[in-house]
């Protein structure tokens, strides 16, 4: 007996959420077994670039298909393109809300339940989304799982002809035939190891009848942000008010200047300890957790205030009776936001007794997706390579280094990182010296602002750059645009053109409050190696 699925009533189709992600893996083994799975950060990117385009069919609850897309302006992509340039390798980053056309990725049907038009449903979600956007039409990629039978008797564009005359089936090309699409052209190498297909997709066309021919979407030329470095100056101080005032100081001036971020350097609430008195490293470092709330509560007032966000340099708080180097972003609505300091160095481990968190982190912003490594950790190609993997548009890094060695490996890095991720980074280091306070009685710092390295960027990468050993800050503005366009047609494309078939990075989930370290505090007495 055939089944009827509009006497199912429990079937539902929806956007999928991040709680979806098992049951789509589940799915795709189910339907392409010989076909790399998605990974989760594939699935959180496509979610945030474009959520109401990744849609599931569910049965009983049951994801029993899916359907990916994202809109773009085709004119930006080669005649002959494949779905890792269209997809961008899956990570959907090239969507474009100012684009005409639904592309569509990938569409999954579980093979237990065909014969119910599931496909048929998720193919008019996609019209819906379609009309509902006013694009003009709705682009795939089509496989053509049958031509491997007939490819040493027939041409790919006899293959093609055959089944639109009907004298063959195909049962992705004769279904999108059915759902009123029309091929456009054949395009060769569209998925590498679609062996099945022998590599060639057919490119189908919907077209969108009820599009509405309104003047022509203006393009974005230009999304600019305001970054404000500060090059903090550590002095003696006599109470918390007085660290107030001097932070209070360049939060005004980076507002006045209309900054979106304001980046302070690493480990600056260290300067409190120049009134505190306590000499043992370890035990001051639990004695600067102290001020934590009151940290908080003078920098999320400011950033509210003075409407702009403030990554806070980096404070040492103690949970667990751990004491961490912490990193907290507070945005100009008032959300705050945590980065732990993932590699501690020796000198912290031995010195400050800190330990290390587990949790690289991503975090939405009103101007962009940024991450943040704490001075160490950009030494450490694989944290910033992830922020990128998961939307990451620029790159704070909050620092504190005693001599030039130290700093010389802090912005080598992160220039290198501005390259080969094609990621704005900023720096931000403290001067000056407090010689009442052991392991921080010199500083020496340069602060910056790196891009990646090309024509539609400043000169050597660098858009901005301070006086060394200078209190001051630097204010440029950085192009999400450009920056875009440049990950998708620059000169060099390293994120498009990694080889994905050779290595991968993976990450294990841990938590940060999982991983200690056995700690063995120094005497005052022993070599400092700030980092």
């Amino acid at each position: 007996m055939k089944l009827n699925p509009d006497n199912f009533d429990n079937i539902k189709v929806r956007p999928l959420t991040i709680d979806d992600f098992e049951a789509l893996l589940q799915l795709q083994r189910r339907c392409f077994k010989n076909m790399d799975s998605t990974s989760r950060a594939e699935y959180e990117s496509q979610l945030y670039q474009f959520q109401e385009g990744q849609i599931g069919v569910f049965l009983n609850d049951e994801l029993v298909g899916s359907a990916s897309s994202l809109v773009l302006d085709l004119d930006e992509y080669s005649v002959n393109h494949t779905w890792s340039e269209i997809a961008d390798d899956g990570f959907i980053r090239n969507h474009d809300e100012e684009g005409d056309t639904l592309y569509g990725i990938e569409v999954m049907v579980d093979p237990a339940h065909r014969g119910m038009k599931i496909g048929r449903r998720l193919y008019e979600a996609r019209k819906e989304l379609c009309i509902k956007l006013n694009l003009k039409r709705i682009l795939v990629g089509g496989r053509l799982p049958n031509y491997h039978t007939h490819k040493d008797e027939m041409r790919v564009s006899e293959y093609v002809n055959a089944v639109m005359d009907k004298q063959l089936e195909d049962p992705v090309l004769t279904f999108q035939l059915k759902n009123g699409f029309t091929v456009k052209r054949i395009i060769k190498n569209y998925l590498p190891d679609d062996h099945e297909s022998a590599h060639y997709a057919t490119l189908m066309e919907w077209v969108n009848l009820d599009y509405e021919h309104t003047a022509p979407k203006q393009k974005i030329s230009s999304s600019p942000t305001r970054i404000c470095c500060v090059q903090y100056k550590m002095r003696k101080i006599a109470s918390f008010d007085d660290f107030a005032q001097q932070i209070e100081y360049f939060v005004d001036v980076a507002s006045e200047y209309k900054s979106d971020f304001v980046l302070f350097p690493e480990l600056l609430t260290t300067q409190l300890l120049s009134f505190v008195g306590e000499k043992r490293p370890g035990a001051a470092a639990r004695e600067l957790s102290k001020f934590t709330d009151q940290y908080v509560e003078l920098f999320n007032e400011m950033a509210i205030r003075y409407n702009v966000n403030i990554i806070g340099g980096s404070h040492f708080t103690l949970e667990n009776d751990r004491v961490y180097n912490v990193s907290y972003l507070f945005h100009r609505d008032g959300k705050i936001d945590t980065q732990y300091k993932i590699h501690v160095t020796p000198s912290e481990r031995q010195w400050w007794g800190v330990q290390p968190g587990s949790e690289p982190k991503v975090f939405d912003t009103d101007r962009g997706r940024v991450a943040i490594n704490i001075c160490y950790d950009v030494e450490f190609p694989e944290l910033a390579r992830y922020a990128v993997d998961n939307g990451a548009q620029i790159l704070f890094v909050p620092y504190c280094t005693d001599e030039r060695h130290g700093f010389t490996r802090v912005r080598i890095t992160s220039q290198a990182r501005a390259i080969e991720n094609q990621i704005y980074v900023a720096i931000a280091g403290t001067v000056g010296n407090i010689p009442s306070v052991p392991n921080m009685d010199i500083q020496y710092a340069q602060s910056a602002i790196f891009t990646p390295s090309d024509f539609s960027f400043s000169r050597d990468g660098i858009v901005a750059i301070s006086e060394e050993n200078t209190e001051m800050v630097v204010i440029a503005d950085v192009d999400l645009e450009v920056l875009r366009r440049t990950r998708h047609n620059g000169t060099v494309t390293p994120l498009k053109d990694r080889r994905r078939d050779l290595y991968e990075i993976k990450f294990n989930h841990i938590s940060d409050d999982e991983v200690i370290l056995e700690m063995e505090e120094k005497s005052l007495t022993e070599p400092e190696d700030l980092e």
